[in-house]
């Protein structure tokens, strides 16, 4: 059964954007001294509060190097903060193209796992994120999935139904927690396959 109101709701990373770049890690792991190894695992063990929106960029990077037993100044601090939007900032272009086509035929809405100072980032490199109907950014709205009040902040704000949304995620604990809030749920795993559940979901023009 079509919904009422057909709302797509996307998440952004390893759907609209690419994961993040290759070789990154080494990259960042150079600039604080430290093995990549354990640079990476301090990076991501830290990482839900940066993108819940607790803790600043500053905070977060302090907290990543203090755990490698590492003292760096201001510089590096920033030096990794950039490095780090960077090796997020890849999109493909093909989806970005088809979710905005998908606006002919319903509201399209993001939902990303990303910090506040990334979403500035992202937004004025890529405007037409702004033209969608709500951009929902867990560092603003100060929740990250799969907390359910990630997808409680869409319905409210979209002033719709939990069963309004189609949330398309690549992350399957994601779209099961949607899911559980009374959302429709897609894995996405690819563009052509991700088009055909579309066309089966969305009202027949």
């Amino acid at each position: 059964m079509s919904p009422r109101r057909p709302i797509v709701l996307f998440d952004l990373f390893g759907v609209i954007a690419c994961h993040q770049r290759p070789g990154a890690m080494d990259d960042m792991a150079a600039l604080s001294s430290a093995p990549t190894d354990a640079f990476t695992t301090a990076y991501w063990a830290l990482r839900q509060p940066y993108d819940a929106g607790r803790w600043t960029a500053p905070q977060y990077w302090t907290a990543v190097l203090d755990s490698l037993s590492v003292t760096a100044g201001p510089d590096t601090l920033e030096k990794l903060r950039l490095a780090d939007i960077d090796s997020w900032s890849r999109v493909d272009d093909h989806m970005v193209v088809y979710v905005q086509s998908l606006r002919e035929r319903a509201e399209v809405a993001l939902l990303s796992n990303i910090p506040s100072d990334h979403a500035d980032a992202f937004l004025t490199a890529q405007p037409w994120v702004r033209r969608l109907d709500h951009c929902a950014f867990s560092g603003r709205i100060k929740a990250a999935k799969p907390d359910p009040a990630a997808f409680r902040h869409c319905v409210v704000a979209l002033h719709a139904a939990p069963g309004d949304f189609l949330f398309v995620d690549d992350r399957d604990e994601n779209v099961r927690a949607a899911q559980a809030t009374g959302m429709n749920g897609h894995l996405f795993t690819g563009r052509e396959e991700l088009a055909a559940a579309l066309d089966t979901w969305l009202p027949t023009p």
